[in-house]
């Protein structure tokens, strides 16, 4: 990607645009952070039946061992939001990787369910404060023109590659050395390798050429809905929801459901990895399109309402390497063309001093509690009939509604 220039508001010598310096630092933070998020659901038989839940109380600890760091997840995307908009986002991400990487490690030594679930809790608490961060830097270092690619490096790229090669990273090392050292490497990562890449490479809030506005009185700004875009602001929110679920009611369970459909081995990360590397190849065309043409909502509705009519017809597809195809199309192209535009369609919507607090309120609402109702169904369905596809198919049927209510979002705020 090439350097362009940006012109600074109130300012006017132009600087590069830090597509690198600030783009691929948070990418890669994104990346380890994926990885201490997705390492329970590849080790988890083995955590298990370490801690004594691999029997008829699997489905019933798993959701709450997998959805714990949703839960906490949810509450601190919105206070993240809310208490850190006038902190330097710098300072907060440090200190947010290092404490997940100690709770990371810690559940590497754990004999105790109790201890799992909480460190799980403060890996999403201290993820969730980190979510909003990401936004604020590319609110403050980047164009409107180049926010979509900007978010897609930021937000997408890390995310989504994490979750591509990471299964094929960690389930080998989990067949080789076991649960323990999987959470033990990936815990390192981020104190040996994020911690002091931030530290050498992010700059500080006061050197952006597109600076959150100050505040004269000293004083907070009120956030209002009005601030977050009006009623319409509930449309966007209720659309975010219902990815939050089909995400991470795939995500979480995609390594035993590909398993409970007869891949093994390699071909079980593989099979688990699949659909988001397809999402990172479609995600640069999509990209591309958005910024040229402007039209982010319809492409961000279309990725919701397209994959949740696939993901619905899955109960009635005949053969696991079908459902792997129906997986793979429906998560990849939902992937590319939403998730890199809602925080363009956030950043452009809402009030400039509200970007912070409003992808903390989307993110914890939507993420973290989409995400915890749809691991709880799946695991649940999972329980009662031995398969991983009504659950995801439930699913299905809710981001439909997602989409519609995205593409309605679009028409008010036209029409607004």
């Amino acid at each position: 990607m090439q350097t362009q220039r940006l012109e600074p508001s109130g300012g006017s010598a132009a600087v590069p645009a830090p597509w690198w310096s600030i783009g691929g630092t948070l990418m890669i933070g994104l990346f380890v952070a994926y990885l201490d998020r997705s390492n329970l659901s590849v080790g988890l038989p083995g955590v298990a039946r370490d801690l004594g839940f691999d029997g008829p109380q699997f489905a019933k600890v798993s959701s709450w061992a997998l959805t714990a760091f949703l839960i906490g997840y949810t509450i601190a995307n919105i206070l993240g939001g809310l208490l850190t908009r006038r902190r330097d986002p710098k300072w907060i991400m440090i200190a947010c990787v290092a404490i997940w990487s100690v709770a990371t490690l810690v559940v590497g030594t754990t004999g105790s369910i109790a201890t799992l679930l909480v460190c799980r809790v403060v890996l999403g608490v201290t993820e969730g404060i980190y979510w909003p961060q990401q936004s604020r830097f590319a609110k403050a270092w980047f164009s409107p023109e180049q926010r979509t690619t900007a978010n897609s490096l930021i937000q997408y790229y890390g995310q989504f590659l994490a979750l591509g090669l990471g299964f094929m990273i960690l389930t080998p090392f989990y067949d080789l050395l076991g649960w323990r050292a999987l959470f033990h490497i990936t815990g390192l990562l981020g104190l040996l390798i994020i911690v002091p890449l931030y530290l050498w490479r992010l700059p500080r809030k006061d050197a952006a050429p597109f600076p959150e506005p100050a505040v004269s009185t000293g004083k907070k700004e009120r956030l209002t809905l009005a601030s977050l875009g009006g009623p319409a602001f509930l449309l966007l929110l209720f659309s975010y929801l219902t990815q939050g679920a089909l995400f991470w009611g795939i995500t979480l369970w995609i390594p035993l459901a590909v398993k409970t459909l007869g891949f093994t081995g390699f071909e079980q990360a593989f099979a688990s990895s699949i659909p988001y590397l397809f999402a990172v190849v479609l995600a640069i065309p999509l990209s591309r399109l958005s910024d040229r043409t402007k039209r982010r909502t319809l492409i961000a509705g279309l990725g919701l309402l397209i994959p949740g009519l696939l993901v619905v017809t899955l109960p009635f597809v005949g053969g696991a390497m079908a459902k792997m195809i129906l997986i793979t199309l429906s998560l990849g192209f939902y992937a590319s063309a939403f998730s890199p535009n809602i925080w363009s369609i956030v950043q452009s919507t809402v009030h400039p001093d509200a970007v912070g607090p409003a992808a903390g309120i989307i993110n914890g609402i939507g993420a973290g509690g989409g995400g915890t109702m749809a691991g709880f169904v799946v695991g649940m369905l999972y329980q009662s009939t031995g398969s991983y596809i009504p659950g995801f198919a439930t699913l299905g049927a809710f981001v439909v509604l997602g989409g519609i209510s995205l593409l309605l979002f679009g028409r008010v705020t036209r029409q607004g």
